[in-house]
């Protein structure tokens, strides 16, 4: 567990740890099977990631806002999503997001090398001081997700957790053969899930798996 600050053990209640049993509950009703999934939804406290005024919702499986027209998304989601990622230890994750930051202690706790990059410099600063302070060390970029971190690739598996209109190019360059991205991909109401594996230097594999809802995926970086 990457968890062990002072500040993180006093805003953990019992109560809250409670909470997050039952979240992990549903979202193994819900369909969720790979256990180490669980397990790191069952540890991450999500209750820290969220604006104050929805903590006491932290542990229903729904969507908040959390700054800058984006929001923390549900924990289903993330389930799924890091699922269909079939994340081992070590594995070098590329994510194109960051938001809050949750996906990204999720990973963490599964025993990733966690590299994430968000194009709002706001959620970067914010998120940036936050993760370090509950025990979890991502290596945070402020950048154009459609570019990815080429310099630091290539990468195990890459996930994307904005709605692209379709699979960036220069993110498919980034995995290594065999790797795994999983992306949202579609109009901005409504998106399917891909699952894109690099088979050889210019072949790769897609396969679908149901239909979601995010945020759009856009370019460029916002410095205010």
């Amino acid at each position: 567990m990457h968890i062990g600050s002072n500040s993180y053990t006093m805003n953990d209640s019992l109560r809250h740890q409670g909470l997050r049993k039952r979240l992990v509950e549903a979202l193994r009703i819900k369909g969720i099977k790979d256990a180490k999934v669980l397990e790191a939804i069952g540890r991450v406290p999500r209750h820290l990631f969220m604006e104050s005024t929805f903590i006491q919702f932290a542990y229903k499986d729904q969507a908040f806002p959390i700054g800058a027209g984006q929001t923390i998304s549900q924990p289903y989601t993330v389930a799924f999503q890091t699922q269909l990622l079939e994340v081992k230890k070590n594995d070098k994750v590329l994510e194109i997001g960051t938001g809050s930051g949750y996906q990204a202690a999720v990973l963490l706790e599964m025993g990733a090398k966690v590299y994430t990059i968000e194009r709002q410099k706001e959620l970067f600063v914010k998120t940036q001081a936050l993760l370090p302070t509950i025990g979890y060390h991502p290596k945070f970029f402020l950048g154009d997700g459609y570019k990815g971190l080429p310099t630091y690739g290539p990468f195990d598996k890459i996930i994307v957790t904005a709605g692209a209109p379709s699979v960036p190019h220069e993110l498919k360059k980034q995995l290594k053969i065999n790797g795994k991205m999983v992306i949202p991909v579609g109009r901005d109401d409504r998106q399917e899930m891909f699952v894109i594996t690099r088979l050889s230097d210019d072949e790769f594999k897609t396969e679908k798996y149901g239909s979601f809802v995010f945020v759009p995926l856009l370019k460029g970086v916002v410095n205010n």
